[in-house]
């Protein structure tokens, strides 16, 4: 890597948006992208390993790590706490990789008040027809929990013009490489280059 900082990505969407598959997507057109671990106080699933899929902690830890101010951001739910802990973004991001977050809305306004330079991203289906037709084909969820999706969704639209960038994913493929575009777009901003060509660096 070279000696730049990484860029701080926050990326949002309704389920089914397919954050995950466009994620995946990006991290094989990038190898200079590392993607955020969350800590929560939930008990791991079969299967999970500490530190790759969450950072597990308890309770009193967790209050502990807000105590110190240690959340970039930070949720309740369902009488668990979820959180992405600063050092390791900030590590990542000192060793010059970009770092991508993918949290919800609430969760993005929460960093980006903190950090203003992150770069924002709402990820959405072409549709919100298209977005419950992808919920429905999975065929895990009652027709109740659709519904709840789908009005959650309708909220997380109004919130969308909060972000810089709307990425519409009705092609994985294409999304990533819309996301690859605006990182390197990021890039090139004259702040970014004008640092670098002055110190004889090329950028990343």
């Amino acid at each position: 890597m070279g000696t730049e900082r990484g860029l701080l990505i926050v990326l949002s969407g309704p389920s089914g948006a397919g954050k995950s598959t466009v994620i995946g997507a990006l991290m094989r057109r990038r190898s200079d992208i590392r993607f955020s671990v969350s800590a929560t106080t939930r008990e791991p699933r079969p299967g999970e390993v500490d530190g790759v899929n969450y950072f597990f902690r308890t309770h009193e830890q967790f209050a502990q790590m807000l105590a110190q101010d240690a959340f970039l951001e930070h949720a309740e739910y369902v009488g668990n706490h979820y959180g992405t802990p600063s050092a390791p973004v900030e590590e990542n991001l000192n060793a010059g990789y970009h770092v991508l977050l993918e949290i919800d809305v609430q969760g993005a306004a929460q960093v980006l008040q903190k950090r203003p330079d992150t770069v924002s991203v709402f990820l959405c289906p072409p549709s919100m027809a298209e977005l419950e037709r992808r919920l429905r084909g999975r065929g895990t969820d009652s027709e109740e929990k659709i519904q709840g999706r789908m009005d959650r969704a309708r909220r997380e639209y109004a919130l969308a013009k909060n972000y810089a960038y709307i990425v519409v994913n009705d092609d994985a493929e294409k999304a990533a490489a819309e996301l690859d575009a605006i990182i390197m777009a990021e890039l090139c901003r004259s702040e970014i280059r004008l640092k670098t060509i002055m110190e004889g660096d090329r950028p990343i």
